[in-house]
């Protein structure tokens, strides 16, 4: 390899002289680059990384470099890599063995596979201590088909495009897809190339520093991707790749003395009149001077993203007992715009936690979670429905990531709307239910559900919006949940008049006696009832006959006993 460096730095023209020292006569054909590689590869397999591989594969390796824009050097190694194309974690250790060389002088090649990391051809991904390395498949599957890889150019883009090429960039350092160091040159890179753009023009004319240029390009990135803004120092301390300096930043951003607090660029945020001093945000200044160019509006409905709107809900007529009616009115009429704005203002002036916590608990079929999508309708406000499952079955710690993601999307939906949304957990029982005490013994699940609950016990304290749960737990529920659901109804099965109107709801061509009767002799919750008038109606259009009734009520005690299996019933 000594001798490849030595031919590149005595030879500019990328190795042109190589082609003298082949002493392999080609086969007359054209060979592709993928050809050319493999033969490097078994040359460097049987003869190792030497001047036998320079003469057997001289040729061959000029070829390549020519194509790929490379010096000889880099050649070997993409080739070398390039084998290796299976491999998503080529770490130092492997380098070493693939290039036939010692650790030590594996960093000799420090500069060369970070060009190659440059020009796409390979992937770096920090991993503690070291840096791993993957072939990307964009590059395996563009040499399969032809003879170059041109990296998708990111030079002339439009306002939007660019901010799309910078969130992916911002999602590849999140995922430890690239480094620290890689993001920022990328970045400055792609703000270099687009000076076209008023955006790239401002932020590069202001001089500052290549690290507070990426943090002020960071702070643009998060109020247009994502609308944010309330900017906590976890959402870009991210961007530093040693401690020591994040603490640094994270200190001048508390003091207020950060050259881009300084500057006008950023500000704290204020809740009720008081400064945060662990929240940020862009200045109005600088939104208007930077991010004129795109229409805000339109970014306002990206914050929208993962909601369910309202107004796409199915409106349903539902029937409560009369306690469970009064409290639901007395709920929908409190969740009212205007009404929940002057609660908001007056439990701020007593100094009172401004989030309304409700939880609705009860057997299934009740009503729970229809009532929940009623009450969004005539309240108007969007649903982000939180899919607890998903989340549960995450590895534990990810688990843990998640949970506090969806309080921090939520924030993010509620500084963006008009009216605040309802953050909806549906069927969180395992949540709410009694804390496992630690012991020696206790397993890293018990261990991910205690954590999860006490996120969330610390999220409803400072809850600024709206959040509904639902629980079919009525005697199991921690404390520590219930002191803090400001609002509580209980969903008890139907009394009998209240049954009598969901079956003629349900089966219209039932008489008042008729469905008084079914509602007396069965008592069924309302998910019960509507299974069977399906059951009911489904049957009637099978047998091309109007069902009758002996059916309706065979229906319903199924319902009422559930099926038998193995002398256990199963159902509700």
């Amino acid at each position: 390899m000594e001798d490849l460096r030595s031919a590149q730095e005595t030879e500019p023209e990328n190795g042109q002289k190589l082609l003298n020292y082949a002493h392999e006569e080609l086969e007359p054909r054209y060979f592709s680059t993928l050809e050319h590689i493999e033969r490097i590869i078994e040359y460097a397999q049987s003869l190792g990384v030497s001047d036998t591989l320079l003469e057997k594969a001289g040729s061959r390796i000029a070829i390549v470099a020519d194509r790929l824009s490379l010096t000889p050097v880099q050649t070997v190694l993409f080739c070398l890599l390039f084998g290796q194309y299976n491999n998503d974690s080529i770490d130092p250790k492997d380098m070493s063995q693939l290039f036939s060389c010692s650790p030590i002088s594996l960093l000799r090649y420090t500069n060369d596979l970070e060009e190659l990391v440059k020009k796409k051809l390979i992937e770096a991904k920090p991993r503690r201590d070291k840096t791993v390395y993957r072939i990307p498949m964009e590059v395996v599957k563009t040499l399969s088909k032809q003879d170059v890889f041109v990296p998708e150019s990111r030079k002339n883009l439009n306002i939007d495009e660019f901010f799309y090429i910078l969130e992916s960039l911002f999602e590849q350092l999140g995922e430890e897809q690239i480094s620290c160091s890689l993001l920022h040159d990328d970045i400055i890179e792609l703000t270099e190339s687009n000076k076209q753009l008023l955006f790239c023009q401002r932020v590069m004319s202001y001089n500052f520093s290549k690290e507070n240029t990426i943090l002020l390009i960071c702070f643009c990135h998060l109020f247009v991707n994502n609308f944010d803004n309330n900017v906590g120092f976890h959402d870009f301390d991210f961007l530093f790749d040693k401690r020591s300096k994040a603490r640094l930043v994270y200190r001048a951003f508390q003091a207020g003395d950060h050259p881009l607090i300084e500057a006008k660029f950023i500000e704290n945020t204020n809740d009720d009149g008081f400064v945060n001093r662990e929240s940020f945000r862009l200045t109005d200044s600088a939104k208007k001077e930077l991010l004129a160019e795109l229409d805000i509006k339109e970014f306002q409905v990206k914050a929208k993203k993962g909601l369910i709107a309202w107004d796409t809900l199915t409106v349903k007529k539902l029937f409560y007992n009369e306690k469970e009616r009064e409290r639901i009115n007395e709920l929908i009429s409190l969740l009212k715009k205007d009404n929940f704005t002057a609660i908001q203002d007056r439990l701020a002036e007593k100094n009172m936690r401004r989030g309304f916590a409700c939880l609705f608990s009860g057997q299934p079929g009740t009503g729970k979670t229809e009532t929940v999508y009623q009450i969004a309708i005539e309240t108007q406000r969007n649903l982000m429905q939180v899919d607890l499952a998903s989340i549960k079955n995450m590895y534990v710690g990810e688990t843990e990531k998640h949970i506090k993601a969806v309080f921090d999307n939520y924030r993010k939906a509620v500084a963006a709307a008009e009216t605040a949304p309802i953050l909806f957990f549906n069927e969180a029982d395992g949540i709410f239910g009694k804390r496992i005490e630690f012991s020696a013994m206790s397993r890293a699940v018990d261990r991910m559900e205690n954590t999860m609950q006490n996120i969330i016990l610390q999220e409803l304290e400072t809850l600024d919006g709206i959040l509904i749960a639902t629980t079919n737990l009525t005697k199991n529920l921690d404390g520590a949940f219930e002191r803090r659901f400001l609002y509580k109804i209980e969903f008890e099965k139907p009394d009998s008049p209240s049954r009598a109107f969901i079956w003629q709801s349900m089966l219209e061509n039932l008489s008042g006696e008729e469905a008084r009767e079914l509602a007396e002799q069965f008592e069924l919750s309302g998910g019960q009832i509507e299974n069977a008038a399906r059951r009911y109606t489904i049957g009637g259009v099978l047998k091309n006959r109007p069902p009758d009734k002996i059916e309706l009520f065979s229906f319903c005690r199924e319902e009422l006993e559930g099926l038998e299996e193995g002398g256990k019933k199963i159902g509700f």
